[in-house]
């Protein structure tokens, strides 16, 4: 049956519609605080074809096929009927030194990412006593990054300021220098970025080099557009398509059953 696509939706519904499609059944979602793209990502992922997928958030690890979707993200904290769904929880401390039993793939934002997915949570400028701009500060970015089997950068811009050539500060590892054995001669275990995703495009990386390239740019982007606001160059392939857009189905999920309150749309 051929999938009939939707005209009607934001780029960080689109955005989430594409990360949900690279999430597979049976795996364990870990959900950070204050994440809207990735959290309707997962669960549209887990009602859609992932059933068995686990998901953990607000210290708890749960299947919720069968039970009510968690309430909106301003609530995140503080709705502990999870508490009542959940197959099992943790204590506070827990969650970030067991975030490598708890997650097969974690999602992260930045205020710097460089061309080899390095992250920078920390802050800019040359002196860290003395920062031009601090950020929110790493958090579980570090531990995220070395053991989960992929990660997915997230941004919600696309400008040179926030994709540069050197990040100021790495808080995250990504693909360190470059190269494909980057992260086994760097001794982290885990898989890596797999995806960077902006308003403008979708980008991976070059299996020899680790460079960040161009994977797709969302209808309506020019290529044009996407080089000028990349603080470095971009590896580009000779075919480049759009991002594909959702579905009507997938659509009306996220809107009547994961974000009711319109927050992708705001």
């Amino acid at each position: 049956m051929k999938k009939k696509y939707s005209d009607d939706y934001s780029i960080q519904e689109l955005m989430a519609v594409f990360l949900s499609h690279d999430l597979k059944d049976g795996e364990i979602a870990h959900l950070g605080a204050n994440q809207p793209i990735p959290r309707a990502a997962v669960l549209l992922a887990h009602l859609m074809h992932a059933p068995n997928m686990k998901i953990s958030q607000s210290l708890t690890i749960s299947n919720l096929i069968n039970e009510p979707l968690p309430q909106p993200y301003s609530e995140f904290f503080t709705d502990w009927r999870r508490a009542r769904w959940a197959e099992s929880y943790r204590l506070g401390h827990e969650v970030f030194s067991d975030v490598k039993r708890f997650a097969d793939f974690f999602f992260l934002g930045a205020i710097q990412i460089d061309k080899y997915g390095n992250i920078n949570l920390i802050g800019t400028g040359n002196n860290y006593r003395q920062l031009i701009f601090r950020g929110p500060g790493s958090g579980a970015s570090a531990v995220a990054s070395t053991y989960c089997k992929r990660i997915y950068l997230i941004s919600n811009t696309h400008q040179k300021r926030f994709f540069v050539e050197k990040c100021d500060f790495i808080s995250a590892v990504g693909w360190g220098n470059g190269g494909k054995n980057a992260r086994k001669e760097l001794g982290l275990p885990g898989g890596g970025p797999k995806y960077v995703l902006t308003p403008l495009c979708v980008m991976d990386f070059e299996p020899e080099t680790k460079k960040m390239r161009l994977k797709s740019m969302h209808p309506g982007v020019e290529l044009e557009e996407i080089i000028k606001n990349t603080g470095f160059e971009l590896v580009i392939p000779s075919e480049l398509p759009y991002t594909e857009p959702p579905s009507i189905e997938e659509i009306e999920i996220i809107r009547t059953r994961i974000d009711l309150g319109g927050t992708l749309r705001k």
